[in-house]
This record gives structure tokens, sequence and C-alpha cells, in this order.
């Protein structure tokens, strides 16, 4: 039994950068405020704004992308929105491979994406770095991303796991 499991989630520097940034202007702005001598800023207030900007700034954090595929189909999580593992069963699986893709112009860009608002044929994605994901077709008519960094044993697993898929079609098609 081949099994392939990854966890990802936004740690790219550049990201921590935006954050970074976007969290230390808003504190310096009231730490100014603050300390100047006619303020009507309160020590609660400065308090309050501390702690709700570095709690919003952290959330990004949280967000993780679990995947697993072994012999009963794929598997993905995404957390907070997804509490435990979805289940793709092999049997509801026309097609899967492992591609490049502009998650920006494709998408939207990263996360949970794409679907009502975004380009529907290509269906949703979900994913936190890169441009590598493992794309599924449904038999459903329904077409997910779930991107990857680890390209070569997301190949590697899928084509251990093809035949299942392979017959599963075959079954259908009499």
């Amino acid at each position: 039994m081949k099994v392939f499991k990854e966890k990802q989630g936004f740690t790219q520097l550049w990201i921590i950068v935006l954050i970074t940034v976007s969290t230390l202007v808003p504190l310096f702005i009231i730490g100014n405020e603050y300390l100047k001598a006619d303020t009507k800023v309160s020590s609660f207030e400065v308090y309050l704004t501390i702690g709700l900007t570095v709690f919003v700034a952290s959330l990004i954090f949280l967000f993780k992308l679990s995947t697993r595929i072994d012999e009963k189909g794929i598997y993905y999580q995404f957390f907070p929105f997804h509490l435990r593992l979805k289940t793709i069963p092999w049997t509801s699986i026309e097609k899967a491979h492992v591609r490049k893709y502009n998650a920006i112009s494709e998408y939207g860009g990263w996360g949970l994406r794409g679907g009502f608002f975004w380009k529907k044929s290509k269906g949703k994605a979900i994913n936190v770095s890169g441009n590598v994901g493992i794309q599924l077709e449904l038999k459903n008519g329904k077409k997910l991303l779930i991107g990857t960094n680890q390209e070569e044993q997301a190949k590697q697993v899928l084509q251990h796991y093809h035949s299942k898929i392979k017959a599963n079609y075959h079954e259908n098609e009499n």
C-alpha cells in the first residue's frame, strides 16, 4: 500500500513580511496617538487595538491544508473551513493527474478558491502556495485542484493508483 501525506501552511516569506508590516502600521499609529500629551486614546483602547491587530494578523497561520492519498481515495482538509478530512473515493474520480497552474489567473489566488465567483469551468482549488496541484475531474462533472509542494511524490502515488481510476472508468462504460 502506497500512501501520500502532505501538510502545508501559509509560511511564505512575502506573506510574513506583508502581515508584519500591516500589523506594525496600525500599532505605530495608535502608539503615536497615545503618547501625545492631549491624547483622547485610553490605555484600554491601546491594549484592545494591539490585541485585536495581533489576533487578526495571526489567523492566517492557523490555515492548514492536509492531503492524503491511499488505496481508498484522496482526502483533503483545509482547516479551519473543514474540521475533518473530506474523502473522495476512487470510484468518484474520472481523472487525476498532477499539473502546473496559475493560482491568480485560473482561480483568483490562494486559499479555498474558484466556483461561483471565478472561472466556473476550472472548478475549485484549495491551495496555499506554489503552482503545482493534483487536478481531479470527478464523475459528477465537478473539478477540484488540490495544491501540492511534493510534485514527484504526488505523481508517483497517482500512477500507483491509476489502475483504480481506470478500472472504475471501464466498469461504468459497460
